[in-house]
C-alpha cells in the first residue's frame, strides 16, 4: 500500500511570481499575535498583491472575509519590485501538523530561489520589555543579526516557526527568526513594531510603524478572539518541560 505524503494534505496554488531570489517573511499566529501582526502591515505599507494561497485538510474548516469577500485564511503575498514575499496565516496551525505544513512550504520556498527566510513569533516574558530575540541556522547569519537583536540563548521555539526553523537549518538554508517580546498571550501590536524595526536594519528596509503604532487599541480589540483560538490550538500540545516555549 503506497504511503501517503505531505503533499497529499498540502497544497500551495499561486500565480508565478515576478521576484528572482525573494526575501520571504512569515508570520503565523502566536504568542502575541506578532507574526500576524507584523506581516499584516508589512503587506499594507509595501501595497503587496495577492498571489496565492495555501490549503490543507489540517485546517479548521472556515472561510475568511474582508469586507464581505471570501479570502483563504493562508495567503502569499508579493512586492516583486522589492523582490519581498510574505505568508500570514489568520488561522492557528495545530502542533500535530506543523511539520508536513513547514515541509510541503520550504519545498516550495526552494523552488521559487528564495533568498532569505525570515519567521517571526512571539516570546512570552515578564520584563515588561519590548526587545527582540533572534536566533539563526548558520554562525555567518547570526553575525549579521547579532548587533541587532538579543541573540536568543536557550530554549526552543514551538509550532509551525519552530519546524520551518529546523526544515531550513536540515536544508541548509538561510533563515532568521525574530521573537518579538510580548508580556503574554493577548494581541501585541507594540512587539510587531519593534520586529519590523529590527528587519528595517537587517535588511535596509523603510516600512513605516506609524500607523501601526496609532491603531495598537484597536488592533488588540479586533484580533482577541484570534488570541483565544491560539491558545486553545497551543494547549492541545504534550507539554514540554525541559525549556520554556515561544511561538
Amino acid at each position: 500500500m503506497a504511503s501517503e505524503t505531505s503533499e497529499q494534505f498540502v497544497k500551495i496554488i499561486n500565480e508565478p511570481l515576478k521576484s528572482k531570489n525573494p526575501l520571504i517573511i512569515e508570520g503565523f499566529p502566536g504568542i502575541g499575535l506578532v507574526g500576524n501582526i507584523t506581516c499584516q502591515h508589512i503587506i499594507e505599507e509595501l501595497g503587496m498583491k495577492y498571489m496565492g494561497s495555501i490549503d490543507s485538510k489540517y485546517f479548521p474548516p472556515l472561510a475568511v472575509l474582508f469586507n464581505g469577500i471570501v479570502y483563504m485564511p493562508v495567503r502569499i503575498y508579493e512586492a516583486p519590485e522589492k523582490e519581498i514575499v510574505v505568508i500570514i496565516s489568520d488561522i492557528p496551525i495545530h502542533p500535530s501538523a506543523s511539520y508536513d505544513i513547514s515541509k510541503v512550504l520550504i519545498d516550495w520556498m526552494q523552488s521559487i530561489n528564495a533568498k532569505n527566510i525570515v519567521s517571526i513569533a512571539g516570546i512570552a516574558t515578564t520584563t515588561g520589555e519590548r526587545r527582540v530575540f533572534g536566533g539563526a541556522t548558520s554562525v555567518e547569519l547570526l553575525e549579521k543579526i547579532k548587533d541587532k537583536t538579543e541573540i536568543f540563548q536557550v530554549g526552543t521555539i514551538s509550532g509551525i516557526s519552530g519546524s520551518i526553523m529546523t526544515e531550513c537549518y536540515l536544508r541548509g538554508l538561510p533563515a532568521i527568526s525574530l521573537l518579538g517580546e510580548t508580556p503574554g498571550p493577548n494581541p501585541d501590536p507594540r512587539a510587531a513594531v519593534q520586529v519590523i524595526t529590527v528587519l528595517n536594519k537587517i535588511y535596509h528596509m523603510v516600512i513605516d510603524t506609524e500607523k501601526l503604532l496609532g491603531q495598537a487599541d484597536q488592533i488588540e480589540l479586533e484580533l482577541s478572539k484570534l488570541a483565544d483560538q491560539v491558545k486553545t490550538t497551543e494547549s492541545a500540545a504534550p507539554p514540554r518541560k525541559e525549556f520554556p516555549m515561544y511561538g
